[in-house]
């Protein structure tokens, strides 16, 4: 595949210095990316960037992740209101051990003709003294360069650290760096990061002795992701995407991509899947035959659920999906292992009972009602009018009359009863 072509038809490619598509169509070349520990987890918003790393590798080309240990303890301003509270040491190597794990998720390590690299540039710059730095990078880029910068100008307006404002060089002598022990010729980033990137241009230039024009490190951006509307893509209610499911469920994940619109879909496939173009424009057709079918979102949602979790991740949120918004029957129930009860029911009101209060109750009008301390019903008079109405569904069966005994209905994985009060669930759980 060519690089340049695959992001051109994808909608990836943003900004692309002069030169790069002729070095990349004829030559094999060494790329990078920069990931600052800001947190223990990336994000969809970073994953868009991965996807360079992953197209860039499937072309053939060697991918190199950097995780920034320096940079992370300074905190990159760009296009940011205001200045990031220092992070400690501790918070970082954590961050950065989270990181890594997940870059290892995406990207082909083993390869033995272009596997990919995770460096950190705590390693170069731990030693180096601030004349040395001085000396290394700042003697090379003049002030005026730096303010000119779009990602500096907005913070200029309300004030800008000159610690902060020190991040451009810092990101530039990464790129020299890699380019003389690595000879990586491309970094690559979002559409935010061009100044940056093109700062660590601008020092090889300068410090290779080049003062003909001719460039010997290259820069290309993506388009950040944002939906149709314009406004930021990749948070929902409760805040970012992560990638990590301890932060992030994969339910969540699931159900994240599952509710994107139409209009969204279509950029959001090309961006996110590895489907070649021939599948998506399949899917869209088969989409715009069926619109609710959902044909686009449900492949959007498979395919990255289950590379950023796993095939068994997605099973499971397919199945919470059948259960909290579908057609689930007794048997899909049964068959949810009791530690993903709660994966599942994440946010669903829930009661709790003791098995000895289980055993006492007469019948299922009292379970709903003051069993469960009316937390599902707020009187006998109204659950019972829900019976009688066939509003009340227990574990996928629909009850019809009040007096029904609880020996009837079998406690999933022998602890749960899950009430449906029309489309509204409610589990009830029985303890020891």
């Amino acid at each position: 595949m060519n690089f340049l072509e695959e992001l051109k038809w994808r909608g990836m490619l943003q900004d692309i210095m002069p030169g790069t598509e002729e070095l990349l169509n004829n030559e094999k070349i060494s790329g990078y990316i920069g990931f600052d520990p800001t947190a223990s987890s990336l994000h969809i918003g970073n994953l868009a960037t991965i996807m360079l790393l992953v197209h860039l590798q499937r072309a053939g080309h060697k991918p190199y992740a950097l995780v920034g240990g320096a940079t992370g303890m300074i905190g990159d301003p760009s296009f940011k209101a205001a200045e990031r509270s220092f992070l400690s040491e501790e918070t970082l190597e954590i961050n950065q051990a989270g990181i890594k794990k997940q870059l290892m998720h995406f990207l082909d390590f083993d390869s033995p003709v272009n596997g990919a690299v995770i460096v950190n540039n705590y390693d170069w710059f731990k030693e180096m003294g601030f004349l040395q730095f001085l000396r290394e990078a700042g003697k090379y880029l003049s002030v005026n360069y730096m303010m000119s910068k779009d990602s500096v100008k907005k913070r200029l307006e309300t004030g800008i650290s000159f610690t902060e404002f020190s991040y451009q060089l810092l990101q530039g002598y990464d790129f020299y760096y890699l380019y003389k022990k690595y000879n990586i010729r491309l970094q690559m980033g979002g559409s935010d990061q061009w100044g940056n990137i093109t700062t660590g241009t601008e020092i090889i230039r300068r410090k290779e002795g080049d003062e003909e024009g001719y460039f010997k490190a290259y820069a290309l951006t993506t388009r950040l992701v944002t939906k149709a509307d314009g406004t930021k893509f990749g948070k929902s209610e409760g805040g970012n995407i992560w990638l990590d499911p301890e932060r992030t469920s994969p339910y969540q994940f699931y159900q994240f991509w599952l509710n994107q619109s139409d209009e969204d879909s279509h950029r959001l496939l090309r961006v996110f899947t590895l489907f070649d173009q021939a599948e998506i424009e399949r899917l869209e057709a088969a989409h715009a035959e069926a619109p609710h079918m959902r044909i686009m979102q449900k492949a959007l949602a498979r395919d990255v659920t289950v590379r950023v979790h796993s095939e068994k991740d997605y099973e499971l949120a397919v199945k919470a999906s059948e259960v909290l918004f579908g057609k689930a029957t007794l048997d899909t129930l049964k068959s949810i292992g009791a530690g993903d009860f709660d994966v599942i029911f994440e946010g669903v009101p829930q009661s709790t009972i003791s098995r000895a209060a289980w055993r006492e109750t007469a019948n299922v009008l009292d379970l709903v009602s003051t069993a469960t301390h009316l937390e599902i019903y707020p009187s006998k008079g109204e659950a019972r009018r829900a019976i009688q109405q066939g509003a009340l569904s227990i574990n996928k069966t629909k009850v019809g009359n009040p007096e029904t005994q609880l020996a009837e209905f079998e406690l999933l994985q022998e602890q749960f009863l899950l009430v449906s009060k029309g489309k509204k669930n409610h589990l009830i759980r029985v303890t020891d």
